[in-house]
């Protein structure tokens, strides 16, 4: 009994917040733990034209294999719709 593995069941929220991510404004370690800025880029209306502001939206922090896990499962993902990010850079077409 001590070998048999527990399921961990999946339990979806839909009150889970959605954010857009319009850039990464950068990556650390911290600790056992990789931290993921993202931004998105935001108007300030109150001048006319509004200029343009990068604006830090959220932090991710990810423990190395949860990190690992998402860049195979997006590449992955990419590759399957023909947004492959080796093709992307080969080409100088992916986003710095």
């Amino acid at each position: 009994m001590a070998d048999e593995q527990v399921p961990i069941e999946f339990i979806d929220n839909p009150h889970a917040p959605e954010i857009f991510v319009s850039g990464i404004s950068g990556l650390f370690m911290s600790g056992e733990n990789v931290v993921i800025t993202f931004e998105s880029a935001r108007v300030n209306h109150s001048k006319s034209p509004g200029p343009v502001n990068r604006v830090v939206i959220a932090r991710a922090a990810l423990t190395v294999p949860a990190a690992q896990a998402l860049v195979l499962g997006l590449n992955a993902f990419l590759e399957q719709n023909s947004l492959s990010p080796s093709e992307a850079m080969k080409g100088g077409q992916a986003a710095h």
